[in-house]
């Protein structure tokens, strides 16, 4: 174990349990061979993996330990660097592989009836400078509308409507030349260096097709795609659709993309003025079948949702699976602003952004698998906090599986998120992030909320 966080006190004992639980449960050191991380002699992978794992756990950086004379792994910082930057270790399989392991534990604790779902979104990986950081690009912020120097981490993740676990990622740059700002490096095209630069130069729509089939191929399994407007296009509903997987997504509100709805090729916003519109306190306010796509074609429902506080606002969803009813589609969508915590709780407190400044886009592949790590360490350490099932056989038995997300809780995020609408497209305020991660950091043991809590304001 790093001698960072060696207990030295109650807190630091638990913690010290805790990580070494989970190496060993998940079989951390195995993955990594599978993953291609290993050394012919020397000092272990898995030792400079734990290292770089619990630095969100410790009061210093490594720089800072090595100024201080209190840096004494059994590791050098070219060996500790070198690992970062290896091109041949597969990172994307070594978390869709965790990942499985974890959702493996998980799923035994609910249902077979539980709605269990993928969630894709993208989050602005800021770099300060990329003139030498490999694939740095001037990518677009969908938060602030404007662009912005670093990449687009496109994330899948999986839930089961009380754990998100992050699934694999890819640190999206830009194909355009002019956006392009930082070297591209050359690899030959057969090896895997070269297939996970060639995947961060692709359109997030295909990257997102990408992360599913690793997903599904590595055994992850899920009823529904969960993604926001970015993604929501026909051709996507219709590549889902050939994975075997059902969309439920927002919709834009474009005059440029069409829908069949009664043998007419209308926009969303051309339904939704033609139609009869619920009266009253209904749920929602419009539910109409369509068809979607254009070679190939694949029904689904269409559920408009009023805004409450703006009578003339509205939002809309679709699902490609036009048997489930617009209670659940709402219910289910609900779902994915899971993601949105997890993005914010990696940025605030397990160091994404601010830990790495390594050139290489190998070492910040890395960095990112590390800190996905990071927070599928907690999110099993929070689900064990909170479910009783997790304790034995007789608790499982004896105790109520935890309840799923309800409509009245989707309903009231989508309500409260279309205050803040921007463009037609809504995201959270900072106000109602905070205070998601606040109750999920809340939720989790003591000794991680407390070693947390102290390393995030030490690095501020």
């Amino acid at each position: 174990m790093p001698t960072s966080i060696l207990p030295q006190d109650q807190v630091g004992q638990e913690l010290f349990n805790s990580i070494s639980s989970f190496f060993c449960r998940f079989g951390i050191g195995n993955l990594l061979r599978k993953c291609n991380a290993q050394k012919e002699k020397g000092v272990p992978v898995i030792s400079i993996f734990k290292y770089k794992l619990c630095n969100a756990f410790s009061d210093r950086s490594m720089y800072m330990q090595q100024k201080t004379g209190s840096f004494r792994e059994s590791f050098s910082k070219n060996t500790f660097y070198r690992f970062l930057n290896s091109p041949g270790t597969n990172w994307l399989r070594f978390t869709t592989l965790l990942s499985k392991k974890v959702s493996d534990t998980i799923e035994s604790l609910t249902g077979a009836d539980r709605v269990n779902a993928f969630v894709v979104d993208d989050s602005l990986f800021e770099r300060t400078s990329c003139k030498r950081t490999e694939l740095g690009s001037k990518v677009f912020d969908h938060v602030s509308m404007k662009y912005r120097k670093g990449y687009r981490l496109m994330t899948l993740g999986w839930t089961d409507g009380n754990t998100f676990l992050p699934v694999n990622s890819s640190l999206l740059a830009s194909s355009k030349e002019e956006c392009l700002i930082g070297p591209a490096e050359k690899f030959d095209g057969r090896s895997l260096a070269a297939k996970r630069r060639k995947l961060a130069q692709m359109k997030g729509t295909t990257v997102m097709i990408e992360l599913l089939k690793n997903a599904m191929s590595a055994g992850h399994s899920a009823h529904y795609v969960l993604f926001d407007t970015w993604f929501a296009n026909p051709a996507q509903f219709v590549a889902v659709k050939d994975l075997g997987l059902d969309s439920i997504a927002m919709l834009r509100k474009s005059s440029r993309i069409f829908y069949e709805y009664e043998g007419q090729q209308l926009s969303i916003r051309k339904i939704f003025g033609i139609c009869k519109k619920r009266r009253g306190r209904s749920k929602y306010l419009l539910s109409v079948n369509v068809m979607v796509g254009k070679e190939q074609k694949i029904p689904a429902k269409i559920v408009c949702v009023r805004n409450r506080n703006n009578k003339k606002d509205w939002i809309a969803f679709i699902c490609t699976n036009p048997e489930l009813s617009e209670e659940e589609i709402i219910r289910i969508y609900g779902k994915r602003w899971q993601i949105e915590i997890f993005f914010k709780t990696c940025k605030s407190y397990l160091n994404l952004i601010g830990e790495c400044h390594s050139l290489s886009y190998d070492a910040l592949t890395a960095h990112v698998a590390i800190v996905f790590t990071r927070y599928l360490m907690m999110a099993i350490e929070q689900r064990k906090c909170e479910d009783s099932r997790t304790l034995g056989e007789i608790f499982f038995f004896l105790s109520d599986e935890l309840a799923d997300i309800t409509f009245g809780e989707s309903f009231q995020i989508l309500i409260n998120a279309m205050i803040d609408c921007v463009c037609g497209i809504f995201h959270p305020t900072e106000e109602q992030i905070e205070a998601f991660i606040t109750l999920f950091v809340g939720r989790l043991p003591d000794y991680i909320r407390n070693s947390l809590v102290r390393a995030s304001s030490l690095a501020a």
